[in-house]
Protein backbone atom coordinates (compact mmCIF):
# COMPACT_ATOMS: atom_id res chain seq x y z
CA UNK A 1 0.00 0.00 0.00
CA UNK A 2 3.09 2.72 0.86
CA UNK A 3 4.41 1.31 -2.67
CA UNK A 4 1.59 2.90 -4.62
CA UNK A 5 1.06 5.90 -2.42
CA UNK A 6 4.27 6.78 -3.09
CA UNK A 7 3.99 5.79 -7.25
CA UNK A 8 0.42 7.86 -7.07
CA UNK A 9 2.52 11.38 -4.89
CA UNK A 10 5.29 10.81 -7.62
CA UNK A 11 3.08 10.57 -10.86
CA UNK A 12 0.95 13.71 -9.16
CA UNK A 13 4.25 15.58 -8.72
CA UNK A 14 5.20 14.74 -12.39
CA UNK A 15 1.90 16.16 -13.95
CA UNK A 16 1.85 19.04 -11.29
CA UNK A 17 5.42 20.08 -13.03
CA UNK A 18 4.18 19.27 -16.89
CA UNK A 19 1.33 21.83 -15.97
CA UNK A 20 3.94 24.60 -15.01
CA UNK A 21 5.74 23.67 -18.25
CA UNK A 22 2.07 23.90 -20.29
CA UNK A 23 1.62 27.45 -18.27
CA UNK A 24 4.67 29.16 -19.16
CA UNK A 25 4.36 27.74 -22.93
CA UNK A 26 1.16 29.68 -22.74
CA UNK A 27 2.18 32.69 -21.15
CA UNK A 28 4.86 33.24 -23.41
CA UNK A 29 2.80 32.29 -26.87
CA UNK A 30 0.18 35.01 -24.84
CA UNK A 31 2.56 37.77 -24.75
CA UNK A 32 3.65 37.59 -27.90
CA UNK A 33 0.32 37.32 -29.86
CA UNK A 34 -0.62 40.31 -27.87
CA UNK A 35 2.77 42.32 -28.76
CA UNK A 36 1.74 41.12 -32.74
CA UNK A 37 -1.61 42.31 -32.77
CA UNK A 38 -0.57 45.62 -31.24
CA UNK A 39 1.62 46.03 -34.20
CA UNK A 40 -0.63 44.72 -36.86
CA UNK A 41 -2.57 47.92 -37.29
CA UNK A 42 0.17 49.70 -37.93
CA UNK A 43 1.50 47.03 -40.47
CA UNK A 44 -1.48 46.59 -42.40
CA UNK A 45 -2.28 50.37 -42.51
CA UNK A 46 1.67 51.06 -44.20
CA UNK A 47 0.81 48.48 -46.71
CA UNK A 48 -2.46 49.63 -47.48
CA UNK A 49 -1.27 53.33 -47.56
CA UNK A 50 1.68 51.65 -50.23
CA UNK A 51 -0.60 49.91 -52.41
CA UNK A 52 -3.18 52.62 -52.88
CA UNK A 53 -0.04 55.35 -54.09
CA UNK A 54 0.66 52.60 -56.27
CA UNK A 55 -2.85 52.10 -57.63
CA UNK A 56 -3.02 56.14 -58.33
CA UNK A 57 0.44 55.86 -59.96
CA UNK A 58 -1.00 52.23 -62.44
CA UNK A 59 -4.20 54.43 -63.03
CA UNK A 60 -7.49 52.42 -63.97
CA UNK A 61 -7.57 48.90 -63.33
CA UNK A 62 -7.35 45.82 -65.56
CA UNK A 63 -9.75 43.98 -65.91
CA UNK A 64 -8.73 40.79 -64.62
CA UNK A 65 -5.97 38.90 -62.32
CA UNK A 66 -2.50 38.11 -64.56
CA UNK A 67 -2.07 35.69 -66.60
CA UNK A 68 -0.40 32.50 -64.69
CA UNK A 69 2.51 31.77 -67.02
CA UNK A 70 5.67 30.47 -66.41
CA UNK A 71 7.95 29.52 -63.13
CA UNK A 72 5.02 29.99 -60.31
CA UNK A 73 7.14 30.33 -56.71
CA UNK A 74 4.67 30.00 -53.21
CA UNK A 75 5.93 31.37 -50.13
CA UNK A 76 5.02 30.07 -47.17
CA UNK A 77 4.85 31.10 -43.75
CA UNK A 78 4.75 28.17 -41.17
CA UNK A 79 5.57 27.32 -37.86
CA UNK A 80 8.63 27.76 -36.02
CA UNK A 81 8.35 25.96 -32.99
CA UNK A 82 6.36 23.04 -31.79
CA UNK A 83 3.30 22.53 -30.00
CA UNK A 84 1.07 24.73 -32.31
CA UNK A 85 -1.52 22.09 -33.42
CA UNK A 86 -1.94 21.34 -37.17
CA UNK A 87 -0.24 25.08 -37.73
CA UNK A 88 1.98 23.76 -40.40
CA UNK A 89 -0.11 20.72 -41.66
CA UNK A 90 -3.17 22.80 -42.88
CA UNK A 91 -1.04 25.03 -44.97
CA UNK A 92 1.58 22.84 -46.53
CA UNK A 93 -1.75 20.35 -47.14
CA UNK A 94 -2.94 23.48 -49.89
CA UNK A 95 -0.02 23.11 -51.80
CA UNK A 96 -1.88 21.47 -54.45
CA UNK A 97 -1.02 21.73 -57.30
CA UNK A 98 2.43 21.67 -56.55
CA UNK A 99 4.45 25.05 -57.24
CA UNK A 100 7.53 25.43 -59.34
CA UNK A 101 9.57 26.55 -56.05
CA UNK A 102 9.02 26.92 -52.77
CA UNK A 103 10.40 29.03 -50.40
CA UNK A 104 9.23 27.81 -46.87
CA UNK A 105 9.55 30.45 -43.39
CA UNK A 106 9.37 28.49 -40.13
CA UNK A 107 11.83 25.86 -38.71
CA UNK A 108 8.49 23.55 -37.40
CA UNK A 109 7.58 23.73 -40.81
CA UNK A 110 10.04 22.43 -42.29
CA UNK A 111 10.53 19.74 -40.29
CA UNK A 112 6.84 18.66 -40.94
CA UNK A 113 7.45 19.45 -45.14
CA UNK A 114 11.07 16.95 -44.54
CA UNK A 115 8.63 13.89 -43.41
CA UNK A 116 6.04 14.11 -46.49
CA UNK A 117 9.79 13.99 -48.80
CA UNK A 118 8.91 17.94 -49.73
CA UNK A 119 12.26 19.89 -49.99
CA UNK A 120 11.79 23.84 -50.10
CA UNK A 121 14.07 25.54 -52.55
CA UNK A 122 14.77 27.98 -49.88
CA UNK A 123 14.20 28.27 -46.34
CA UNK A 124 14.53 30.74 -43.40
CA UNK A 125 13.39 30.61 -39.61
CA UNK A 126 11.20 32.86 -38.36
CA UNK A 127 12.18 35.19 -35.85
CA UNK A 128 11.54 34.81 -32.16
CA UNK A 129 10.03 38.23 -31.23
CA UNK A 130 8.19 40.61 -33.68
CA UNK A 131 10.92 43.37 -33.45
CA UNK A 132 12.46 40.67 -36.19
CA UNK A 133 10.18 40.62 -38.72
CA UNK A 134 11.70 43.23 -40.94
CA UNK A 135 15.18 42.06 -40.92
CA UNK A 136 13.34 39.12 -42.44
CA UNK A 137 11.26 40.36 -44.64
CA UNK A 138 14.71 41.69 -46.44
CA UNK A 139 15.94 38.56 -46.25
CA UNK A 140 13.19 37.12 -48.34
CA UNK A 141 13.33 39.88 -50.89
CA UNK A 142 16.60 39.97 -51.57
CA UNK A 143 16.15 36.18 -51.72
CA UNK A 144 13.44 36.29 -54.48
CA UNK A 145 14.88 39.01 -56.32
CA UNK A 146 17.79 36.97 -56.77
CA UNK A 147 15.67 33.77 -58.30
CA UNK A 148 13.84 36.43 -60.38
CA UNK A 149 17.25 37.86 -61.75
CA UNK A 150 18.66 33.77 -62.31
CA UNK A 151 15.12 33.19 -64.21
CA UNK A 152 13.81 30.50 -61.57
CA UNK A 153 10.15 32.34 -60.81
CA UNK A 154 8.14 34.39 -63.31
CA UNK A 155 5.64 34.36 -60.65
CA UNK A 156 5.08 34.56 -56.63
CA UNK A 157 2.17 33.63 -54.20
CA UNK A 158 2.42 34.03 -50.42
CA UNK A 159 0.45 31.44 -48.37
CA UNK A 160 0.03 32.50 -44.65
CA UNK A 161 -2.44 32.32 -41.84
CA UNK A 162 -4.74 34.84 -40.31
CA UNK A 163 -6.45 34.09 -37.18
CA UNK A 164 -9.97 35.87 -37.34
CA UNK A 165 -12.77 35.32 -34.81
CA UNK A 166 -10.82 32.56 -32.61
CA UNK A 167 -9.82 30.54 -35.50
CA UNK A 168 -6.84 29.82 -37.80
CA UNK A 169 -7.64 31.13 -41.80
CA UNK A 170 -5.46 30.56 -45.01
CA UNK A 171 -4.58 32.72 -47.25
CA UNK A 172 -3.14 33.09 -50.54
CA UNK A 173 -2.12 36.09 -51.93
CA UNK A 174 -0.43 37.08 -55.65
CA UNK A 175 2.57 39.19 -54.65
CA UNK A 176 4.25 39.12 -58.69
CA UNK A 177 3.81 40.21 -60.85
CA UNK A 178 1.41 42.89 -59.08
CA UNK A 179 -2.83 42.04 -59.74
CA UNK A 180 -3.84 45.23 -60.30
CA UNK A 181 -7.52 44.05 -59.07
CA UNK A 182 -5.93 43.49 -55.67
CA UNK A 183 -4.73 47.17 -55.41
CA UNK A 184 -7.47 49.98 -53.48
CA UNK A 185 -8.98 51.72 -56.24
CA UNK A 186 -7.51 54.99 -56.73
CA UNK A 187 -8.72 57.83 -55.56
CA UNK A 188 -8.04 61.79 -56.46
CA UNK A 189 -5.64 63.45 -58.70
CA UNK A 190 -2.16 62.73 -58.89
CA UNK A 191 -0.17 63.96 -56.74
CA UNK A 192 2.84 66.54 -57.90
CA UNK A 193 5.53 64.13 -58.56
CA UNK A 194 9.53 65.01 -58.75
CA UNK A 195 10.23 61.88 -59.79
CA UNK A 196 9.79 60.04 -63.69
CA UNK A 197 6.60 58.40 -63.26
CA UNK A 198 8.29 55.12 -64.44
CA UNK A 199 11.14 55.57 -61.53
CA UNK A 200 8.57 56.24 -58.96
CA UNK A 201 5.99 53.12 -60.23
CA UNK A 202 9.18 51.08 -60.06
CA UNK A 203 10.22 52.17 -56.13
CA UNK A 204 6.90 51.77 -54.83
CA UNK A 205 6.52 48.30 -56.14
CA UNK A 206 9.75 47.39 -54.25
CA UNK A 207 8.21 48.76 -51.44
CA UNK A 208 4.93 47.33 -52.00
CA UNK A 209 6.38 44.09 -51.89
CA UNK A 210 8.45 44.19 -49.04
CA UNK A 211 5.21 45.91 -47.16
CA UNK A 212 3.22 42.60 -48.48
CA UNK A 213 5.94 40.30 -46.95
CA UNK A 214 6.29 42.19 -43.71
CA UNK A 215 2.41 42.05 -43.59
CA UNK A 216 2.16 37.97 -44.22
CA UNK A 217 4.81 37.47 -42.07
CA UNK A 218 3.37 39.56 -39.14
CA UNK A 219 -0.23 37.89 -39.37
CA UNK A 220 1.75 34.36 -39.25
CA UNK A 221 3.94 35.02 -36.38
CA UNK A 222 0.47 36.56 -34.27
CA UNK A 223 -1.35 33.56 -35.81
CA UNK A 224 1.27 30.51 -35.00
CA UNK A 225 1.28 32.34 -30.83
CA UNK A 226 -2.51 32.51 -31.02
CA UNK A 227 -2.12 28.52 -32.60
CA UNK A 228 -0.27 27.65 -29.55
CA UNK A 229 -1.89 29.57 -27.31
CA UNK A 230 -5.17 27.67 -27.63
CA UNK A 231 -3.18 24.57 -28.09
CA UNK A 232 -1.72 25.18 -24.30
CA UNK A 233 -5.01 26.23 -22.94
CA UNK A 234 -6.43 22.59 -24.14
CA UNK A 235 -3.36 21.00 -22.95
CA UNK A 236 -3.77 22.51 -19.52
CA UNK A 237 -7.06 21.52 -19.13
CA UNK A 238 -6.62 17.89 -20.04
CA UNK A 239 -3.95 17.92 -17.20
CA UNK A 240 -6.07 19.51 -14.72
CA UNK A 241 -8.48 16.45 -15.39
CA UNK A 242 -5.97 14.02 -14.88
CA UNK A 243 -4.43 15.74 -12.01
CA UNK A 244 -7.89 15.55 -10.37
CA UNK A 245 -8.58 12.23 -10.72
CA UNK A 246 -5.29 11.14 -9.67
CA UNK A 247 -5.93 13.17 -6.47
CA UNK A 248 -9.14 11.33 -6.27
CA UNK A 249 -7.37 8.30 -6.32
CA UNK A 250 -4.69 9.50 -3.50
CA UNK A 251 -7.19 10.17 -1.05
CA UNK A 252 -9.01 6.44 -1.74
CA UNK A 253 -5.78 4.99 -1.17
CA UNK A 254 -4.95 6.65 2.04
CA UNK A 255 -8.51 5.85 3.15
CA UNK A 256 -7.88 2.23 1.98
CA UNK A 257 -4.42 2.33 4.26
CA UNK A 258 -6.10 4.05 7.33
CA UNK A 259 -9.62 1.38 7.20
CA UNK A 260 -6.76 -1.51 7.13
CA UNK A 261 -4.57 0.08 9.58
CA UNK A 262 -7.67 0.59 11.99
CA UNK A 263 -8.99 -3.31 11.29
CA UNK A 264 -5.57 -4.77 11.83
CA UNK A 265 -5.28 -2.73 15.76
CA UNK A 266 -8.92 -4.25 16.13
CA UNK A 267 -8.71 -7.51 15.03
CA UNK A 268 -4.75 -7.24 17.30
CA UNK A 269 -6.57 -6.18 20.09
CA UNK A 270 -9.61 -8.58 19.30
CA UNK A 271 -7.21 -11.71 19.79
CA UNK A 272 -5.56 -10.24 23.03
CA UNK A 273 -8.52 -9.98 24.78
CA UNK A 274 -9.25 -13.90 23.90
Amino acid sequence: MTERLADIAARIEGIQQLGAVVNAMKGIAAARAQMARGELGAVDSYARDIALALAQMLGTKSAGQPAATGQTCVLMFTAEQGFAGAFSERLLNSLTPPPDALFLIGTRGLSVAASRKITPDWHAAMPSHSAGIPKLADTITKAIYHAVALGRISQLDVVYTLWQAGRAVLSRQRLFPIDPVALPEPAGPLPLMQLPRAALIDDLGQQYFHAQVCKAALHAFAAENEARMRAMTSAASQIAHELEGFQATLRRVRQEAITAEIIELGTGASAKLT
